[in-house]
């Protein structure tokens, strides 16, 4: 029997990797799981629950309790923890933030790499995060870098959140998104890198369709190969 196949796809927020990763689950049939999503929701279910979030054993022990899934319908990619929907919860500035705060803990990281890999065991998946080609499946069939100038990248993430009614200054993002990317990519553990063997996409002149083309293709070059 043929393993499931498993697409990584990595690289800092507003390159396009949620689009990217969208449109490959439903071209290709098979789950999407939005590991950021995933973080967002321990770093929002931890301050609820009064949690420090610099407090590597209580986020660690809150976040191997829950049970996250995704549903496979359209749109897919749709977040619920112990089968409560928390999609709508997650999408802002302050559960990102939460997110990349808790994100640097050991605890927390171990505990969301195994339901990563328990999403994905059946039925393969596409994965977007920031570590799933080097840590989360580093024997991915696919790893794909998506990269996009820093200026283009916070012009993309102020245009979002002003469609989901948040109104934030665009250069007050862009230096939130710097500092984020500064601790994503300096943290001790499982910090944002491409994969040796990754390829790397450089959305910041590209359409989603042209990028999408392009991971197809990448999915196509594999599938040759394979056989």
């Amino acid at each position: 029997m043929d393993a499931p196949l498993i697409i990584a796809i990595d690289g800092p927020s507003g390159v396009g990797k949620s689009t990217l990763a969208r449109g490959l689950a439903l071209r290709l049939a098979i789950p999407y799981v939005d590991t950021g999503a995933m973080y967002r929701a321990v770093g929002l279910l931890a301050q609820a629950a009064g949690i420090d979030l610099d407090d590597n054993d209580g986020c660690g022990r809150l976040a191997a309790t829950l049970t996250f899934d995704f549903l496979d319908p359209p749109p897919p990619g749709r977040l619920r923890v112990d089968g409560r929907p928390m999609e709508g919860e997650i999408r802002t500035p302050a559960a990102a933030e939460a997110a990349s705060c808790c994100s640097r803990h050991p605890s927390v990281r171990a505990a969301l790499v195994a339901a990563q890999r328990r999403l994905a065991a059946d039925r393969g998946a596409v994965l977007e995060g920031r570590d799933i080609g080097t840590v989360v499946f580093p024997d991915a069939a696919v790893k794909l870098f998506v990269t996009a100038d820093a200026r283009e990248r916070a012009r993309r993430r102020w245009h979002d959140l002003q469609g989901r009614g948040i109104t934030v200054d665009l250069d007050d993002l862009a230096q939130t998104e710097a500092a984020r990317d500064l601790r994503d990519t300096t943290r001790a553990h499982a910090p944002l890198f491409p994969a040796t063997d990754a390829v790397r996409i450089d959305s910041t002149h590209m359409g989603a369709a042209e990028v999408l083309n392009r991971a197809l293709a990448e999915v196509a070059r594999w599938r040759d190969a394979d056989r």
